[in-house]
């Protein structure tokens, strides 16, 4: 069985944002990998039908309290106590989204992903201001206005683009979505399952 976990990831999911804080220790203690592929969550819901919980359930009496409950559940279990919905909600990921993508050419993946992480759901910026984007991203010791305008390259926009035309293909309606091999899973109350499949295989 392969032990790579695919994460079908989009920085505008605050479900994501959970799902990759608990993610990571759920590879150690498998030993699998995880391959993180960055869509735009929009996208798939264009091209699914599917949309955002708080406009498909926001007229379901108690159904967006009940998801506020799992929620603060799944923090408290996991001691997220960072993390706070962001203000702005919802933020427009496609510069982000295409940013994660010329950080990872750029070899600075892994900083990038964890400084829009917390600008977004820790510090509650609105993120989708290049403004504000390139100030986080310069904070962090990045190069905030050379990423900025590498999200203009027709590579860049291609690469997510079939990112997500991918995703797509594979089954995907939203995120987070996880992939083991042949296996897809969706949403951050699946991690448990993942695990007992990658423990057991």
């Amino acid at each position: 069985m392969t032990r790579t976990i695919d994460f079908i990831f989009d920085f505008g999911s605050p479900n994501a944002y959970l799902a990759w804080k608990v993610l990571p220790g759920i590879a150690d203690r498998t030993g699998a990998t995880i391959n993180l592929i960055p869509c735009l969550l929009g996208g798939i819901f264009k091209a699914t039908g599917n949309q955002a919980p708080i406009t498909a359930f926001g007229g379901v009496k108690g159904k967006l309290e009940y998801e506020a409950l799992e929620t603060d559940r799944f923090v408290q279990k996991h001691g997220l106590h960072a993390y706070r919905f962001n203000p702005h909600f919802p933020v427009i990921t496609l510069i982000a989204m295409r940013g994660m993508i010329a950080a990872q050419h750029a070899g600075v993946g892994d900083a990038y992903l964890e400084t829009v992480l917390k600008a977004m759901w820790e510090d509650g910026l609105k993120m989708d201001d290049p403004a504000v984007f390139v100030a986080a991203l310069d904070a962090a010791g990045l190069d905030g206005d050379a990423l900025l305008a590498a999200t203009q390259t027709p590579a860049v926009k291609a690469e997510l683009a079939a990112n997500t035309e991918a995703a797509v293909a594979r089954g995907v309606f939203g995120i987070p979505t996880f992939f083991v091999g042949d296996e897809m899973f969706f949403g951050k109350e699946r991690l448990g399952q993942i695990e007992e499949l990658l423990a057991a295989g």
